[in-house]
C-alpha cells in the first residue's frame, strides 16, 4: 500500500502577523487568506528492509537509518524527522515504523507561500491515511503546528498549518490558550474569477529566512514599543475590513485595504521589507497596479499585486523589466490537504 498526500500553499491576504505569539496571546489575532494551486507533495510506503528513509526530492537530499522510535538526532531533514517522531510517539506507541517518506514542494523554500508548513501538514496527513487515525482538520493543523514550532524548534505563526489543511479562503481568529477558530468563506465564483483575472503573483529571486522577521516582530510586541504595536492592532483590523469586501465583491475597495494594510505591516519590524521589494511595489503601481505587498513575513519571496486585469500585462511586463524575478500563474483551490490510498 502506497498513500500520497497533495496540500496547497497560501496566500496572505491580511493580518499576518497577527497570528504570532505573544501578540495573539495578549490581543486576539485575525487573518485572511487564501489557498491556490501550488502544493506540496507527500508519499508514504512501507520498507521491505526494516529501515526508515526521509526523502526531499527537491533538494536532493536522502537520509536512511534503521528504523527506530526515534530518528537520529542532527537530521538533516529536521521537519521529516520531527514529524516522524511525533507520530511514532503519540499514535504508534513507540513502535518503529519502517517507511520511506518522500516529499517535495512546488515553490522554494523562504517563498512566502508558508511552503515549510505546508509540507508538515502534507506530512502529517498522510501518516494520519497511512495508519487510519482518523484525524480530524483541527487535529491536522494543531499537530503539525507543534510538530514545526514546538518540535522543529522553528520560529513563526499559526495561520499557515490552517490555510493548507483547510483550503479555499478563510478568515482565521487566534486567541489565548490555542483557541482557534477558522470561519471557510463562501467567496462567488464570479467574485473568485476577477480575483484571479487581476492578480499577479510575483517571485523576487530571493527567498528569505522568515525566523529572523518573526522574532523580531515578537519582540517588539513584548517590549511594547508603540509604532509596531499600533501596526500589529492595524493589521488586524484590515483583516475584518478585507473580509467583507471579498464577500461582497468590492475588489477595488479590498485592493485599497490591501495597500493600507501593506503600509502597517511595514511598520512591524525593519527586516519586512528592503529596497529591492519597495522599488518593485513602485514599478507595479506606476504601471498600473491598484496594491502590492508581501505574501508571508516579508524580506523577499512572493510578491502579490491586483491590478484592472486590462492593465495586467503592464505591470507584468514593467516587474519583468526591471527585475531578474518571475511571475507565475495560479489559481485559487477550494480544497486543503488530501491524501489517499494507491494499492
Amino acid at each position: 500500500m502506497i498513500v500520497r498526500c497533495r496540500t496547497p500553499l497560501r496566500l496572505g491576504l491580511a493580518g499576518g502577523g497577527t497570528d504570532v505569539s505573544p501578540y495573539c496571546d495578549s490581543f486576539g489575532g485575525a487573518v485572511l487568506n487564501a489557498t491556490i494551486d501550488l502544493y506540496a507533495h507527500c508519499t508514504i510506503e512501507p520498507s521491505t528492509d526494516g529501515k526508515c528513509r526521509f526523502v526531499a526530492i527537491d533538494r536532493n537530499e536522502t537520509v536512511e537509518f534503521e528504523a527506530a522510535p526515534v530518528s537520529p538526532q542532527n537530521c538533516a531533514l529536521s521537519l521529516h524527522a520531527a514529524a516522524y517522531n511525533r507520530i511514532v510517539s503519540d499514535f504508534n506507541r513507540n513502535a518503529p515504523l519502517p517507511v520511506t517518506v518522500s516529499t517535495y514542494c512546488e515553490a522554494p523554500a523562504g517563498s512566502g507561500l508558508g511552503s515549510s508548513s505546508t509540507l508538515v501538514v502534507s506530512m502529517i496527513q498522510a501518516y494520519a491515511e497511512y495508519l487510519n487515525l482518523g484525524l480530524g482538520e483541527y487535529d491536522v493543523a494543531r499537530l503539525a503546528y507543534v510538530v514545526e514550532r514546538q518540535d522543529a524548534g522553528l520560529h513563526g505563526g499559526r495561520q499557515d498549518q490552517y490555510a493548507a489543511t483547510f483550503g479555499g479562503f478563510n478568515f482565521m481568529e487566534f486567541n489565548a490558550n490555542e483557541r482557534i477558530l477558522v470561519n471557510p468563506l463562501r467567496v462567488k465564483p464570479w467574485i473568485i474569477s476577477e480575483l484571479e483575472s487581476s492578480l499577479v503573483l510575483f517571485y523576487t529571486g530571493r527567498s528569505r529566512e522568515s525566523a529572523a522577521i518573526i522574532v523580531e516582530e515578537s519582540k517588539n510586541v513584548v517590549e511594547r514599543r508603540p509604532d509596531a504595536l499600533n501596526a500589529m492592532h492595524q493589521s488586524k483590523e484590515e483583516a475584518y475590513r478585507m473580509k467583507e469586501c471579498l464577500l461582497r465583491g468590492r475588489v477595488r475597495d479590498l485592493a485599497e485595504v490591501m495597500e493600507s494594510a501593506w503600509a502597517a505591516k511595514k511598520r512591524m519590524a525593519a527586516s519586512i521589507s528592503n529596497e529591492s521589494i519597495d522599488r518593485y511595489h513602485d514599478v507595479a503601481l506606476k504601471a498600473g497596479a491598484y496594491c502590492g505587498k508581501v505574501s508571508g513575513a516579508g524580506g523577499g519571496g512572493f510578491m502579490m499585486f491586483l491590478a484592472d486585469p486590462k492593465k495586467r500585462l503592464n505591470v507584468t511586463g514593467a516587474l519583468l523589466g526591471n527585475s531578474n524575478g518571475i511571475i507565475l500563474g495560479c489559481h485559487f483551490t477550494k480544497t486543503g490537504s488530501m491524501a489517499w490510498r494507491v494499492e
